[in-house]
């Protein structure tokens, strides 16, 4: 079988190939039919479990004494490991404790954990007994906890007492606390796991402590619920402030991410899978709990940084100590790494020979970091490209079926299930080589979202209206001869300077060649003139020896000479670190807003809120916000 001959079988027979990949679930009653009525869900009227198809079903195999979880925890000193039989007991336990207390199917739970295990059994205990988890990252504010809390109405939240930085211990028990005393809607009990960083307080009569309501608790069976029963809600950012909470089926949840270990990741059951995440993001959802143990891999849970935990060699340690087979990371982790230690001195005595590959995704992996990676680990990089709204890989490289050539700066091609076409702004097909709106044709595959939780008309809005019969990404790009996707920004990142439309991504590719530069962002601000300009901002690789005048003179220098006088590049200048969220996408339109002048508010996913300070301090050295403008 080649990648051709797969996407043309999907293509002939959309409907009986996924029929087909459902086999491989196991199923209480198999579907009879592939799609909902309206089109929008897949295996509607299947019954199955999501639990007991990612820990259940591999211990009834046999493999119960199979590792299921790697935690790995390098900022607490660490380090366990989960069998599959083990993790059933927990599981069953969690789930019996909630079950108890009047969780039942369809009721949702809001996860608020730290990396650590507990976190996976908290996710799966819910759909062992149906309920609808909706994680939230470890820490997040109160007032944005609180707007979660409102959209998902939980009748429990699970929580850690605390989560661990580098230099700090979050108490995360406090901001529960005043997200509840925010939040107009109350949840009946809290599951609180004390860890021994910080102990938490609890608070009478609604907190219950995670140890002890497991250490009395019945263990639950799995309840077995349609294709079409949210698995989880997950939310992401949304322009009007609101979160979009994105609605994850069962059934095509199931089949999806089982069909993307073994052709995407090119992992066999019982070995290592590494997704450097968090359970907050929609690639912790997938593939550091999901995907990995449905599939029967063993899942590593790190509580760690690529840097300062202890140093630049903690991936390799990693990778080297658990036999890591298949590795995912966003690029900013290894700009990281690099900036911290560029020719990889750090890896020695690290043996990664097992690893067989590294896959980017999670926002645009630019050529120079991917080289680099490459040329230190000795290993093939592939980039890939999907959304929280897909849940997996919309363009990729299929490895497990053929490793297609790479083409560096590309996702490759459109994984079965999606057809992916290059639009103008009335909807018309653009030509090869030009750049436009990303769009997917209707329907999108199983393992993707029908909807945002109790809210069709936003759904519809947000990704439907804008192209008719088209799922619209947000995404800009275009594809060349080869049907190689190239993406190239979000679609608010494209700038129009006099007229020509640019894309910023194209111009930090060409920023990213510079030997000095670790890291860069290129945003769009308004000019009186042109009506949008380029403002370029880098962080240099450690130690580099250069004034902001002299690194200014030479990006402008190589922009020019990349792209053109067209892009009207001028504006650059250095930054200690560029504002990113938590999960490591920089935040080009707070940085457009700043260098426009408008108010800012810091987004509720920022890393470091201080760090909008400096890019102020810096944008008005160049000059901006211009009166007028």
């Amino acid at each position: 079988m080649t990648y051709a001959t797969v996407y043309a079988a999907w293509k002939a027979d959309p409907e009986g190939w996924w029929m087909e990949q459902a086999k491989a679930i196991d199923w209480d009653a198999f579907p009879t039919s592939a799609r909902s009525d309206d089109g929008t869900t897949w295996f509607p009227d299947g019954m199955t479990n999501t639990c007991h198809n990612a820990v259940d079903r591999h211990v009834a195999a046999g493999h119960g004494d199979r590792v299921a979880i790697i935690y790995d925890s390098p900022v607490t000193g660490t380090k366990a490991k989960i069998t599959y039989a083990e993790l059933q007991d927990r599981c069953a336990r969690l789930a019996g404790a909630l079950k108890a207390r009047g969780i039942e199917s369809g009721d949702r739970v809001v996860i608020y954990m730290p990396m650590v295990p507990e976190a996976l059994v908290a996710m799966l205990a819910c759909t062992r007994i149906g309920a609808i988890h909706s994680v939230v990252f470890g820490g997040f504010a109160s007032a944005e906890l609180a707007t979660r809390i409102d959209d998902a109405r939980p009748k429990a939240v699970i929580a850690g007492s605390c989560g661990v930085e580098p230099t700090r211990v979050v108490p995360y028990k406090p901001l529960l606390d005043g997200a509840i005393g925010r939040a107009a809607h109350k949840p009946d009990f809290c599951v609180i796991l004390q860890r021994p960083e910080l102990r938490a307080d609890l608070t009478p009569g609604r907190d219950v402590d995670w140890h002890e309501a497991l250490a009395g608790a019945e263990p639950a069976d799995c309840v077995s619920v349609r294709g079409d029963h949210p698995c989880y809600i997950l939310y992401t950012s949304g322009t009007t402030g609101q979160p979009k909470g994105v609605v994850r089926p069962t059934g095509g949840h199931l089949v999806a991410l089982y069909w993307t270990m073994k052709n995407i990741y090119n992992v066999d059951p019982g070995e290592v899978f590494w997704a450097a995440s968090d359970v907050g993001w929609v690639v912790g959802h997938s593939y550091i709990c999901y995907a990995p143990l449905i599939h029967g891999n063993t899942t590593i849970v790190f509580e760690g940084k690529p840097v300062g935990t202890p140093d630049a060699s903690t991936f390799w340690r990693v990778i080297a100590e658990h036999d890591v087979k298949s590795f995912f990371t966003a690029p900013t982790a290894f700009r990281a790494i690099r900036k911290e230690d560029p020719e990889a001195a750090q890896m020695k005595g690290h043996d990664i020979l097992g690893l067989r590959a590294l896959y980017l995704a999670g926002e645009r992996a630019d050529p120079d970091t991917i080289l680099w990676a490459r040329r230190v680990m000795g290993k093939p990089v592939y980039d890939h490209w999907w959304q929280t709204e897909t849940g997996w890989t919309i363009a990729g490289n299929p490895v497990g079926i053929e490793a297609l050539p790479v083409k560096i700066g590309s996702p490759t091609l459109p994984m079965p299930g999606y057809e992916v076409h290059i639009l103008d702004e009335n909807g018309a097909e653009m030509p090869e080589g030009e750049l436009g709106s990303i769009a997917i044709r209707l329907p999108l595959p199983p393992g993707t979202l029908p909807t945002l939780w109790g809210n069709d008309e936003r759904y519809r809005k947000a990704y439907l209206d804008r192209f008719p019969g088209y799922y619209n990404t947000g995404d800009a790009g275009m594809m060349d001869e080869d049907g190689y996707l190239w993406i190239m920004a979000r679609t608010d990142d494209v700038i129009n300077v006099a007229g020509h439309r640019l894309s910023t991504g194209l111009m930090e590719e060409v920023l990213a060649t510079h030997p000095l530069v670790a890291e860069c962002a290129v945003v769009g601000i308004s000019d009186p003139v042109k009506g949008q300009l380029p403002m370029g901002f880098v962080t240099l690789q450690k130690g580099a020896e250069t004034t902001d005048e002299q690194i200014r003179a030479e990006l402008v220098a190589l922009v020019r000479e990349k792209i053109g006088p067209v892009a009207a590049f001028k504006l650059a200048t250095v930054v200690e670190r560029l504002p990113k969220t938590r999960s490591g996408k920089i935040l080009r339109k707070t940085m457009a807003q700043i260098a426009d002048g408008e108010h800012v508010k810091a987004p509720a996913t920022i890393d470091d809120p201080a760090i909008l300070d400096e890019i102020g301090a810096r944008v008005q050295l160049l000059g901006y916000p211009k009166k007028g403008t």
